[in-house]
C-alpha cells in the first residue's frame, strides 16, 4: 500500500521542495497543508502516514498542531521540519511525541533517510 504523507509548510516554495524529493524518492501519494489550521483538518480527512510539519508558521505553530495531532491519534508519524538555532523548540517537540526532526535546508538524501525510517520494512 503507497504511503500518504502531508506536507504542512507556509512557504510554498517550501511545500514544493519537500514534494521534489519526495517524488524522487518514490513517494507520489502526497498532500499539502498551508497552515496549521488546515493540516489538522487535513489530518482527520487524509489519515496521513507521516506529517512532515514546519515548526514556525502564522497563527498555530507546529507544536501546537503536533498537540492536536497527537490528541487525534497518539501513535500518529510527525516529524518536524525546523531552521537553525531552534533546538530547544526541537527538544520539546521530540518529548511531545514527534518521531524525528530535519533542519532546513534539507540535504536531499538525510531528509529521504529520515521519512524512510518511519515506514518499518515489515509494513
Amino acid at each position: 500500500m503507497e504511503k500518504k504523507i502531508l506536507i504542512v509548510d507556509d512557504a510554498m516554495f517550501m511545500r514544493k521542495s519537500i514534494r521534489k524529493i519526495l517524488s524522487e524518492g518514490g513517494y507520489a501519494n502526497v498532500e499539502e497543508a498551508r497552515d496549521g489550521d488546515e493540516a489538522i483538518a487535513m489530518f482527520g480527512e487524509y489519515n496521513p502516514d507521516l506529517v512532515l510539519l514546519d515548526i514556525t508558521m502564522p497563527g498555530k505553530s507546529g507544536l501546537e498542531v503536533l498537540e492536536e495531532i497527537l490528541r487525534q491519534d497518539e501513535d500518529a508519524a510527525v516529524v518536524m521540519c525546523s531552521a537553525m538555532g531552534q533546538e530547544t523548540v526541537i527538544q520539546r517537540a521530540i518529548v511531545m511525541g514527534a518521531r524525528d526532526f530535519i533542519v532546513k535546508p534539507f540535504k536531499k538524501d538525510e531528509f529521504l533517510r529520515i521519512v524512510d525510517s518511519c515506514f518499518p520494512i515489515d509494513e
